[in-house]
């Protein structure tokens, strides 16, 4: 049955301290070197997780993120604090020295999932985003000391111009390296990502076309601030099994990247016989943000203070606030308003924020047009 988001999220991201060791060109946080005053303690880091289970059954993932968790001393002693409670919880390191301790890797085994950022098939690429000489190799060797120890590892990917081309050879390396979770994310105009230049609607449209053949192989893709994704999913699956006529409207950069990926993986995607599940989350919606210092957000790319767990109960912020509400009853002006998939897709209520400056403002980044594609109610429905 799918999960109650206006009562509980999936899944929790608390950004643990702003500190980090790098200073990445697209960096949403626009981390530094050392904490920020503000910074949650550990004590006030307890009570925020002793806040989940008061969510009710199932308890949402908490997601610790940064700046780069590892900078916490008391980092451990949090996560076994949160498993004392029966939360799971996943983490979301930088890739640094420290990481690749023999130590570190085996205090992390408790955990459910590790996510490493891989945004580049090349040294070069890699490690201009990234802003650091060599951590192409060490990001390589991370993920393939995490594996060993038997710690389940997802990567992921911010695509943007400089990249983009690059997407078949990343899928060629995840492949190499054993790894079949990735998360994608689109670059959105925060922090230090606004130097950089983002895809065009119309190629963020042939991306996520093309994400959907890398999922034929047996990957497990999902897109952070590219719900649409999931439009093209159904749309997709349907046109490939006849349940609609409506061809999938597919250009220049599909072509090219799909070619791409048939080359690096030797034999064309093969057809997928069952309709794949799609989530329903999107910022507010079964996703909440904490911050450094406890201010509440609806997503960590869209920096709205909804309030502050110092100061009242997550569970009351994320149930009651009326900007979340909104973004659930999908009240959304533009052609996201209008558009029959805004239950299961709602756009990227970020990117509306960052280019109108309205998080209800319809995404600029969807080439879709309401009506087009006719799917059953059923599969449309909230």
């Amino acid at each position: 049955m799918p999960l109650d988001y206006s009562q509980r999220p999936l899944l929790v991201f608390w950004e643990t301290t702003k500190a980090c060791p790098l200073s990445c060109r697209h960096c949403r946080a626009n981390a530094i070197l050392k904490p920020l005053p503000g910074e949650l303690s550990t004590d006030e880091g307890k009570r925020l997780i002793e806040q989940l289970p008061e969510f009710g059954k199932p308890t949402p993932v908490l997601i610790l993120t940064g700046g780069d968790p590892l900078m916490r001393e008391d980092i451990f002693e949090l996560i076994d604090y949160a498993k004392s409670l029966n939360v799971p919880v996943a983490v979301s390191p930088t890739v640094s020295e420290k990481l690749l301790s023999d130590n570190v890797i085996d205090e992390l085994r408790r955990v459910s999932s590790v996510s490493v950022s891989l945004d580049g098939a090349s040294p070069t690429t890699h490690e201009y985003i990234r802003n650091r000489n060599g951590v192409f190799e060490l990001t390589l060797k991370a993920i393939s000391s995490l594996l060993k120890a038997g710690v389940k590892v997802q990567v992921n990917t911010t695509f943007m111009k400089l990249n983009v081309h690059e997407l078949p050879l990343i899928v060629k390396v995840l492949k190499d390296l054993g790894v079949y979770t990735w998360e994608v994310f689109f670059l959105i105009h925060v922090g230090r990502g606004i130097e950089l230049e983002a895809l065009t609607p119309e190629e963020t449209e042939d991306v996520v076309n093309v994400l959907y053949d890398v999922s034929k192989y047996g990957f497990t893709v999902r897109t952070v601030e590219a719900p649409f994704y999931r439009r093209v999913v159904l749309h997709r699956y349907a046109f490939e099994n006849n349940e609609i006529n409506i061809k999938p409207n597919l250009g220049p950069l599909y072509r090219q990247l799909y070619e791409g990926l048939i080359k690096v993986m030797g034999n064309e995607p093969p057809k997928l016989t069952k309709r794949p599940m799609v989530a329903r989350t999107r910022d507010g919606d079964g996703i909440i943000f904490v911050a450094y210092n406890g201010d509440v957000s609806p997503s960590g790319f869209l920096p709205i203070k909804l309030g502050n767990v110092k100061e009242e109960s997550l569970v009351k912020i994320y149930r009651e606030n009326p900007v979340l509400l909104r973004i659930r009853r999908g009240e959304y002006g533009g052609r996201c308003g209008l558009c029959e998939f805004r239950f299961i897709c709602g756009g990227s209520r970020a990117r509306a924020y960052a280019e109108y400056g309205d998080p209800l403002a319809e995404d600029p980044a969807c080439v879709y047009s309401p009506g087009t594609i006719r799917l059953p109610e059923s599969t449309l429905s909230p």
